[in-house]
């Protein structure tokens, strides 16, 4: 594929990403506008909530970012330097809520990557592996967890018509993109392949990769299941756990910044039907939104100000 082909397809790509966003994001401000009653409501209770669980949930929070980096690191062979490595994770973070599907956190760790040395194939391939490795552990928690909360998960009842237009269309996508993405598709496949065996050729790094990438679905979990403690929603934390990571898996499909809008309906809804009020659920949200995005928010932006000024990004 030529340059002038590869600019169209990326700008195409970008362009249904932006439309899918926003309107992601409009019909959650609906839903919030709809429901703010509830949303007032949560906020009130959040504000007298159990100081002390919270404060576990901020300790938690930052023990994302030490997760994120040690992740980071278990993905690529050669030593990266840690302090830098950790406030990397940091810009991040606070990078990820402004673009969609991820691409600022991936943007900056890629800076990073390159800034320490590493080629730019490789340092994709170690985003992809770390993506790799973060997926494979939530789906593991979620079949772990599972049998122990019996009956928690309840897939939405679908119509078969529905479900045949979707695989259609599916399909579809699949035979219009093969021709031309097919020799790429398989580049890559084979770069990621190759960065997973050398990796787990060093026991040290694939310790890091998966301990990382546990640790760091692990706090998130933990984050929600302080929130819920600290306003007194009745759900047992194994319950907590499960419904954000299932929320989670869900939220991914959809491409909004840090999943804000998709996670947090998908998060509320989940808890709703598993039988908390909706009030409570509300407040366990958004004390795990602002445990997670909003307070750390502006410190990540000017941490991403200072790595850029440095020449670190």
């Amino acid at each position: 594929m030529t340059a002038p082909a590869d600019f169209a397809l990326g700008r195409r790509r970008a362009y249904w990403h932006t439309l899918v966003c926003l309107a992601v994001l409009l019909g959650a401000a609906y839903v919030a506008r709809r429901h703010w009653p509830t949303v007032e409501t949560g906020a009130l209770r959040l504000a007298v909530a159990d100081q002390g669980w919270l404060l576990l949930g901020a300790v938690a929070a930052v023990g994302t970012w030490a997760a994120s980096a040690l992740a980071q690191q278990g993905a690529v062979a050669q030593r990266l330097p840690g302090p830098r490595l950790l406030a990397a994770q940091f810009a991040a973070c606070a990078a990820n809520h402004l673009l969609p599907a991820g691409l600022g956190a991936g943007a900056v760790n890629l800076r990073f990557l390159m800034r320490c040395g590493l080629p730019a194939g490789r340092s994709a391939g170690a985003l992809a592996v770390k993506a790799t490795a973060g997926a494979v552990v939530r789906l593991a928690l979620i079949a772990v967890l599972a049998p122990l909360c019996p009956g928690l998960l309840r897939l939405p009842h679908v119509s078969p018509a529905a479900v045949a237009a979707v695989l259609g269309a599916a399909v579809l996508l699949v035979a219009l993109l093969a021709g031309p993405l097919r020799p790429r598709c398989r580049r890559a496949l084979a770069s990621v392949l190759a960065d997973i065996r050398t990796v787990h050729a060093h026991p040290a790094r694939a310790a890091a990769l998966w301990g990382g990438s546990l640790a760091f679905a692990a706090l998130h979990s933990l984050v929600l299941i302080a929130v819920a403690q600290a306003v007194q929603l009745p759900l047992a934390p194994l319950q907590v756990a499960l419904l954000y990571l299932a929320a989670s898996c869900a939220a991914a499909l959809l491409p909004t910044p840090g999943g804000l809008g998709s996670l947090d309906a998908a998060l509320g809804l989940a808890l709703t039907v598993s039988g908390a009020p909706a009030a409570t659920a509300a407040s366990a949200v958004l004390g795990y939104r602002l445990l997670t995005v909003w307070l750390p928010l502006l410190p990540g932006l000017l941490v991403l100000a200072v790595l850029v000024r440095r020449k670190a990004l």
